[in-house]
């Protein structure tokens, strides 16, 4: 029986359990060159030294392609767990004094980064002079992935349309959008005459969702409507009515750059709209972390407004 035995842990093998991780995530040694910015035989010596430091195979590569051992399967799962926690005990020891450093992780949906009525750079100023020595990863996120993470300690802030409320987390309500159905210069509808857009007429064409479970208002809006696509980006969401084959709800203040162009058009304003707030999220924690609780008292102080609950 082969024996496993491992002393302790340096630097040289977190390097080497950090490369292994991101082979494995990219599923193979071609790819994770490309992720890791080093070559694939600086790769493969990275793993071999630590195949043998644990005196373990790790993975199969070959012209089969490429895949973990069972004993691989484990140490990767606790690979990942063991810097997950190193990246937490750093970044919480970094975060105790008044004078935080470390990373603090950021993420929005799309669009808010520009958006001027979140005032991004404005908060981001305001916590620079405060902070000077925290680092900000600021990412554009799902948003269904943004909740996970913050409640799995893999972010400290995100930004998100107001859909729904999670236990284990805490709200900070922004801003409102108001909400219509919009359609392309192509569409039948946008040529249609107001006394003819009818909710029959609405519901027959296929409509583009956001693909989450909706608040109450939302969700009757949205009841009896062709869905027929799921999609949570605007970007994609634009792009698809721009086709003209599809229409879907948007974010007045999203819509209207196309709507001056001619491209888009709100139509059925008055039959089908919702509004949607925008929420900053942070976890329900005990746990001190002076940079998320400084960035938090930026967008308070350039937010005066800022409420706990939706208007809805």
């Amino acid at each position: 029986m082969t024996k496993f035995v491992l002393g302790q842990l340096g630097d040289i093998e977190i390097k080497q359990l950090k490369i292994f991780k991101s082979v494995v995530e990219c599923e193979g040694f071609s790819a994770a060159e490309v992720e890791l910015n080093i070559s694939r035989p600086t790769i493969s010596n990275h793993i071999a030294a630590l195949e043998k430091r644990l005196n373990i195979t790790l993975c199969k590569r070959g012209r089969a392609g490429f895949s973990l051992t069972p004993e691989g399967k484990v140490v990767f799962d606790q690979t990942t767990h063991l810097l997950h926690n190193l990246e937490q005990f750093r970044s919480t020891i970094n975060n105790l004094g008044d004078n935080p450093a470390g990373k603090l992780r950021i993420a929005l949906s799309d669009t808010f980064s520009t958006d001027p009525r979140f005032k991004l750079p404005a908060i981001i100023r305001h916590f620079y002079h405060r902070a000077p020595n925290v680092e900000l990863q600021i990412e554009v996120e799902h948003m269904k992935v943004m909740e996970k993470m913050v409640l799995n300690n893999q972010l400290d802030i995100a930004i998100i349309p107001y859909h729904r409320k999670l236990e284990g987390l805490n709200y900070i309500h922004l801003f409102t959008d108001e909400n219509y159905i919009y359609c392309g210069k192509d569409h039948p509808l946008f040529d249609l005459p107001k006394d003819q857009v009818t909710q029959t007429v609405i519901n027959s064409y296929k409509l583009v969702h956001a693909g989450l479970k909706p608040h109450e208002e939302i969700y009757h809006q949205l009841s009896q409507m062709n869905l027929s696509v799921a999609s949570y980006h605007y970007e994609s969401r634009i792009a698809m009515l721009l086709s003209g084959c599809y229409i879907s709800f948007l974010p007045q203040q999203i819509a209207q750059p196309y709507v001056i162009q001619g491209l888009l058009k709100a139509v059925a304003q008055d039959i089908k709209h919702f509004r949607l707030g925008v929420a900053v999220i942070t976890k329900k924690s005990t746990q001190p972390n002076r940079a998320r609780d400084m960035f938090i008292d930026s967008i308070k102080v350039i937010h005066k407004d800022a409420e706990s609950a939706p208007p809805y």
